[in-house]
């Protein structure tokens, strides 16, 4: 079996691609699918918190440097009327303002789940289809090879 795994879940369905690497000795950080799923679970949890309404689907990967939370079904019903009315931009402002507010707690999640520093977050909204997506850059681990599929390319 090689070092990377793809796990597709359901409910929310989530996948992962993820170093298969134990956690510390005393810790009980989940790995796998079982991390791709607890940071799905816990981003719907937030976003619910600040919104008032939690996404319907959330699918993560975990990559070597990066984890990637994509969401369905997003906006509120306000949200949804505003949009049918003509006010989309209106819409994406306002996801924007709660995406920078739910920053330093989203940051903090991936943090406490991977065991890893979150050196940027980009979070973006799309009205049709309703998605958004939620991207956390980590901290690169100082002795992680590159995998023979992967380039890095300096401008």
């Amino acid at each position: 079996m090689s070092d990377m795994q793809h796990a597709d879940q359901s409910a929310p369905a989530s996948s992962v691609e993820v170093e298969l690497t134990p956690p510390s000795e005393g810790s009980e950080r989940p790995v796998g699918g079982a991390l791709a799923a607890a940071i799905s679970n816990r981003m719907v949890r937030i976003l619910r918190s600040y919104s008032g309404r939690g996404p319907t689907k959330a699918r993560t990967t975990v990559g070597r440097d990066h984890v990637l939370v994509v969401l369905h079904d997003t906006l509120t019903t306000a949200e949804r009327t505003l949009v049918a009315h003509g006010n989309g931009e209106l819409v994406l402002q306002t996801r924007h303002s709660l995406q920078k507010a739910m920053r330093e707690e989203a940051t903090r999640m991936v943090n406490e789940l991977t065991g890893r520093t979150v050196i940027g977050f980009m979070s973006d909204n799309h009205i049709d289809p309703d998605l958004a997506a939620e991207v956390f850059v980590l901290e690169p681990r100082p002795d992680s090879a590159h995998a023979p599929a992967e380039a890095e390319v300096s401008v």
